[in-house]
């Protein structure tokens, strides 16, 4: 990420997408950078925490009950899910070998720019409708 700043380079993840300049700059307000080094839990299956990430730069292996699925990396996110329903974590994610950064949005955070902004909302919904047919067509 090194050669974009945050505001373009968020803007181009999907979840993002089409959000205006504003909209962007109060979610980076509330977010923060996290760094993990390599090999790292960076989230848990199960826990009860709530927050998403981006990941900024490196790698990440997620795996759902022991079974590792497609690694992450720039651009990627994860726990949009228990940020919109409130519940344990889905997954397990791992910093990868060259660790990783992320930036992070908590779900206090990332609420009320929600329900200010139905632009936020709309892109939510258009990234996890995205995820559940990608999923359907795997069978």
């Amino acid at each position: 990420m090194s050669h974009e700043s945050l505001p373009q380079f968020l803007a181009k993840v999907d979840l993002f997408e089409g959000l205006s300049k504003e909209t962007l700059s109060e979610l980076i307000e509330r977010g923060t950078n996290l760094q993990v080094p390599a090999g790292r839990h960076v989230v848990e299956q199960g826990a009860n925490d709530a927050g998403l990430q981006v990941v900024l730069e490196g790698s990440a292996v997620v795996s759902v009950n022991g079974v590792e699925r497609e690694p992450l990396g720039p651009g990627d996110y994860f726990g949009e899910i228990s940020l919109i329903d409130g519940q344990p974590r889905s997954a397990t994610v791992v910093s990868g070998p060259d660790g990783l950064t992320t930036f992070a949005l908590s779900a206090l955070a990332f609420a009320p720019v929600v329900k200010a902004n139905g632009d936020v909302a709309q892109a939510l919904l258009k990234a996890l409708t995205a995820r559940i047919r990608s999923l359907e067509a795997q069978g």
